[in-house]
């Protein structure tokens, strides 16, 4: 129960999420064991995501992806930090994700994992963020980002072009927190 508590004051505290006094849905939390013995509080929206339609905005190809990165010599892959609390949820519709715990009722001011539309949500964010790069210097699969580079003396200048040019307010962007990992081609610079 601490737990819980600690995990609702948290997001209160960031302002993920805040007091709903009159939902017209009400979900149940599903605490979760997370492998490190942590408690991961997950919202059980099935009953939300079965009244909304389905957003059919398509997810990348994978396939194509991968085809995308051949002959690039640096690529840097990172995956977002809390990406999808990035993108706000538009006021009237906050008080669908709520949920109640043995504290109180809450909704989520930011978009919460678990929403059936909360993945092409993202992917259109991002597309929309990245547009100008996408399939050139960047491809993105819904929160994880590669950033790719032709030759290796351009990567840092490419990396730099992605971080310092995109948005930092009004919507998601590079959160502070993502971390990366430079890769050298599987076979070499001359992949």
């Amino acid at each position: 129960m601490d737990k819980i508590e600690q995990e609702v004051q948290k997001l209160k505290n960031v302002g993920f999420i805040r007091e709903e006094q009159h939902p017209e849905w009400l979900a149940n939390i599903v605490p979760v064991t997370k492998k490190n013995g942590q408690i991961r509080v997950c919202i059980d929206y099935r009953d939300l995501n079965n009244a909304c339609p389905k957003d059919e905005f398509p997810l990348p190809i994978p396939e194509v992806m991968i085809d995308n990165t051949c002959g690039f010599q640096r690529m840097t892959f990172m995956d977002s930090f809390s990406g999808y609390n990035q993108i706000k949820m538009h006021p009237e519709d906050e008080r669908h994700t709520s949920f109640r715990t043995p504290f109180g009722v809450y909704c989520y001011t930011v978009m919460p994992f678990g929403l059936k539309n909360a993945g092409a949500t993202y992917q259109r964010a991002m597309m929309k963020i990245f547009q100008d790069m996408q399939h050139k210097t960047v491809e993105c699969y819904v929160d994880d980002l590669a950033i790719k580079s032709k030759r290796k003396e351009d990567h840092l200048q490419d990396l730099r072009e992605v971080f310092l040019s995109r948005p930092r307010t009004g919507g998601p962007g590079i959160a502070t927190g993502w971390c990366g990992v430079e890769k050298e081609p599987p076979l070499g610079d001359d992949y």
